[in-house]
């Protein structure tokens, strides 16, 4: 099979073979792979929640549903308009001013149907008008105006409530790429970043975390995409985010979590998803507001932690997104902490050094985070300027951690190296 190669500063580094993606459950975008078949007799539940039904539809049907939905009214109405003129016989003495019609100057079918429309949309030039001798008239212009206003606003709101709909919002809400694997506060954690690129922040934002993964219960039972939850603090209350700058969200893996038993090397073999879910209420506009990623077995790095983003300068503090993704490698023991329980002597980090054959995720990810440059072309324009003179942060930062000491880089650390 061919190697699939990564670019590092002037040199090709092959990185094992490719790969075949496998499907994912929720995409890195948030968009969930599900659909919905063999509904039958079902489908008719969309109909009894048909206001929903057309907020939900895609862009080009929705416009499509609302001009055809004025268009066929307006066709009906002109022609309930032009009815009355031939029953009674207006259109024959239209222009005998010894008659009085039901509406006045309305000779064919295109001067009924400027007549709707001006009624419609209460322009009223003055030419055509009902006149008191119409009773029909009377009570067809009443119906049209009750039927008008309940189109008006069955449309016009559908149209409002999809435009105001905070979906694109989440799109500045920002996930790392991969989750990691290492020890905090002598705990093995599994981490990933969150944050958010506006100044506008989320109100009452709250994130948790669910483990897809196919199992088979001890009474035989498969089942397929399993979901468990992983705790991300909701009893201490580490869920509610104050996210006003980029966030690692920690899950401390112990007895009660799911990966109790995930071990470096029962992670290559391992398939399951971990899928990400962040809410919050948009503060410019009091809507809630939903993002979503998942990360699966192989955008799970083993012993890596992330690079520091925020640094202290002159009377505020700089976040440098263009090493949002950027980790690097801490000694991390490689059993899992059911191991690490039944025989305590494999808790140490120190007595574990790091796997100098790393994976094939492990060196993709290294490569593409510390390449600055790469990064910095997918960032917005005014994102490039805060990364702009610290290419060299990351390689200073990965000097500290693999020096072999016990101490390990920190925020504290990181704004000493920059200055």
């Amino acid at each position: 099979m061919s190697a699939v190669h990564r670019r590092f500063g002037d040199e090709y580094r092959a990185v094992g073979p490719a790969r075949r993606e496998r499907q994912r459950f929720v995409d890195k975008n948030g968009r969930c792979n599900v659909q919905h078949g063999n509904l039958g007799g079902e489908s008719s539940r969309y109909l009894s929640d048909l206001f929903t039904t057309l907020v939900d539809l895609k862009w080009r049907w929705n416009l499509l549903i609302f001009l055809l939905t004025y268009t066929v009214a307006w066709l009906v109405m002109a022609s309930m308009w032009w009815g009355i003129a031939y029953l009674r016989g207006d259109l024959h003495r239209a222009h005998d001013d010894a008659y009085s019609p039901c509406v006045a100057n309305v000779y064919n079918f295109p001067s009924a149907f400027l007549f709707f429309i001006e009624t419609e949309a209460t322009i009223g030039y003055g030419h055509r008008y009902i006149t008191e001798r119409c009773p029909e008239g009377i009570v067809l212009f009443l119906f049209q105006s009750l039927l008008g206003s309940i189109v008006d606003a069955f449309l016009i709101g559908c149209m409002f409530i999809k435009m105001s709909q905070p979906k694109k919002r989440a799109e500045t809400l920002m996930f790392s790429r991969a989750a990691v694997v290492s020890q905090r506060d002598g705990k093995l954690c599994l981490m990933f970043r969150v944050g958010n690129l506006r100044n506008s922040h989320m109100v009452s934002a709250q994130i948790r975390c669910k483990l897809i993964k196919s199992r088979q219960t001890p009474e035989g039972e498969f089942l397929p995409l399993d979901q468990c939850e992983l705790d991300v603090g909701f009893g201490t209350g580490a869920d509610q985010l104050f996210l006003v700058s980029p966030l690692t969200i920690c899950h401390e893996i112990n007895s009660k979590s799911p990966l109790f038993c995930l071990s470096q090397r029962s992670l290559r073999s391992e398939q399951f998803e971990i899928v990400v879910i962040l809410e919050g209420i948009v503060e410019t506009t009091g809507m809630t507001c939903q993002a979503r990623t998942s990360y699966t077995e192989d955008e799970v790095l083993w012993g890596h932690r992330f690079l520091p983003v925020m640094s202290l300068e002159d009377g505020f503090f700089h976040v440098d997104y263009s090493q949002f993704h950027a980790t690097f490698e801490v000694p991390t023991p490689p059993y899992s902490v059911k191991e690490q329980e039944e025989n305590p002597s494999l808790a140490s980090p120190l007595s574990s050094p790091v796997n100098t054959n790393r994976t094939r995720r492990e060196q993709v990810c290294s490569l593409d985070c510390i390449d600055g440059t790469g990064d910095k072309n997918k960032l917005p324009f005014k994102l490039q300027k805060i990364s702009s003179g610290k290419e060299e942060l990351p390689r200073r930062a990965l000097r500290m951690s693999s020096s072999g000491t016990e101490k390990t880089c920190s925020a504290g650390d990181l704004l000493k190296i920059q200055e």
